[in-house]
């Protein structure tokens, strides 16, 4: 996976799990721009995992396919989840549970690129 593509996405998931923890801190519910925010990483994940099967099926790296194609797949499903858990939790700690999503894909993302580098 190309690095820049990775730290971009790293970066944005990082802000909005600041947002979202700003959002917390305040006692804000859930925002537009905070949907936002979240929307744009889960556009950029979704580039990630386009790109990650693409070249996961023509490589002839030492990658362990199933894990990677896995951490890539379940880093797209967590945004959308902790949405519909931040729409749905009326109180702080959905946009709580929110930053802590967006903090865990950034970590995941992360890993991912270990594994497609080969350090793990």
């Amino acid at each position: 996976m190309p690095d820049a593509l990775v730290y971009v996405t790293s970066a944005a998931a990082l802000a909005a799990a600041v947002f979202a923890g700003w959002h917390t801190a305040r006692s804000y519910r859930f925002s537009n721009p905070l949907f936002y925010s979240v929307a744009v990483v889960e556009v950029l994940l979704l580039a990630c995992l386009v790109w990650g099967i693409v070249a996961v099926t023509g490589t002839d790296r030492d990658v362990e396919k199933a894990l990677y194609v896995s951490y890539l797949a379940t880093t797209v499903l967590i945004p959308p989840a902790s949405v519909l858990w931040g729409i749905g939790d009326k109180t702080r700690w959905g946009t709580g549970v929110v930053a802590v999503a967006m903090f865990t894909v950034s970590v995941m993302l992360i890993r991912t690129h270990q594994i497609w580098v080969g350090h793990g």
